[in-house]
C-alpha cells in the first residue's frame, strides 16, 4: 500500500489536539518531544517532513512559531476546526450510511477528507440529523468539545478503586483503535479499575459481566473516561 500524503488539513488537525490537550493529546512538555516531532509521531511521518509542512503553514499565516513552538493563528484555529468538525461528519456518513465499522471509518475518512468541501460536509449532517458525537465519541462541536475536556481523564491517570465511563476513543493509532472495539472498549461503556500495576505498566479493570483483565497503560492512555461518583 502506498505511503499517504499528508494533507494540509491533517497538520492542522494535530496542531489543534496539541492546542486543546487531553491524555496524549497533548504536547508532552517537559522531557517530551517538541511539538514539531510530536506533530510528525501523531502522523507518523519523519520530523523533517513535519518540519516543513509546519513551515508552510507559518508561511500561510496559519501557524506562528513567535515563541519558537508552532501555535495555531487565529486563521488557523478556525481552518483546524473547520477540518475536525467536517473529519467527524464524515466519519458518521461512513458509519450509519455506508456500513463501515467505527475503526474503518477513521482511516477513510482520513483518506476522504479533502474529496468534501463544506457544503457537501452540511448536506452529509443534514442527512445525519445533525449528530452530536463521532463514531469514537468526540463531539461534532468543538467548542464543546473543549469545555468537556476537564470532565475527562485517560484511564492511565485514573487509580483503584474507581468506576468509570469511556466517552472517547484516541484515533491517532489505527491498529489500537481496532483492538479497542475488538475488546468491547467502546464509548459509553462503564468498566471499573480495580488494581493498578505501576512497575508493569498495566491495571486490571472489569467490564459488567466479564471477568477481569489487565490492559497495559499505552493503551489505557487512549481511553478518555469520565470518573464517577460513589
Amino acid at each position: 500500500m502506498a505511503t499517504r500524503v499528508h494533507s494540509t488539513e491533517d497538520y492542522l488537525e494535530a496542531l489543534y489536539f496539541l492546542a486543546f490537550p487531553i491524555g496524549e493529546y497533548g504536547p508532552m512538555v517537559g522531557r517530551g518531544p517538541a511539538p514539531a516531532a510530536r506533530v510528525a509521531e501523531m502522523l507518523g511521518v519523519s520530523a523533517p517532513t513535519a518540519s516543513e509542512m509546519i513551515k508552510r503553514l507559518e508561511a500561510d499565516g496559519l501557524v506562528s512559531r513567535a515563541t519558537g513552538r508552532p501555535v495555531l493563528t487565529d486563521k488557523g484555529r478556525t481552518q483546524a476546526e473547520r477540518a475536525v468538525r467536517n473529519h467527524r461528519i464524515i466519519e458518521r456518513f461512513l458509519t450509519d450510511f455506508m456500513g463501515y465499522t467505527p475503526a474503518e471509518s477513521h482511516e477513510h475518512a482520513d483518506a476522504m477528507g479533502d474529496a468534501f468541501d463544506d457544503e457537501m460536509v452540511a448536506r452529509l449532517a443534514d442527512r445525519l440529523g445533525h449528530p452530536d458525537r463521532c463514531p469514537h465519541g468526540w463531539p461534532i462541536d468543538t467548542v464543546f468539545e473543549q469545555a468537556e475536556n476537564r470532565d475527562l481523564r485517560p484511564l492511565d491517570g485514573v487509580d483503584a478503586p474507581n468506576r468509570v465511563t469511556i466517552v472517547r476513543l484516541a484515533e491517532h493509532n489505527g491498529d489500537l483503535l481496532h483492538w479497542f472495539y475488538d475488546q468491547g472498549l467502546t464509548p459509553g461503556t462503564t468498566l471499573e479499575v480495580t488494581a493498578t500495576q505501576p512497575a508493569a505498566g498495566q491495571r486490571t479493570i472489569r467490564i459488567a459481566g466479564t471477568a477481569p483483565r489487565e490492559i497495559s497503560d499505552t493503551a489505557a492512555a487512549g481511553l478518555f473516561v469520565r470518573v464517577e461518583l460513589p
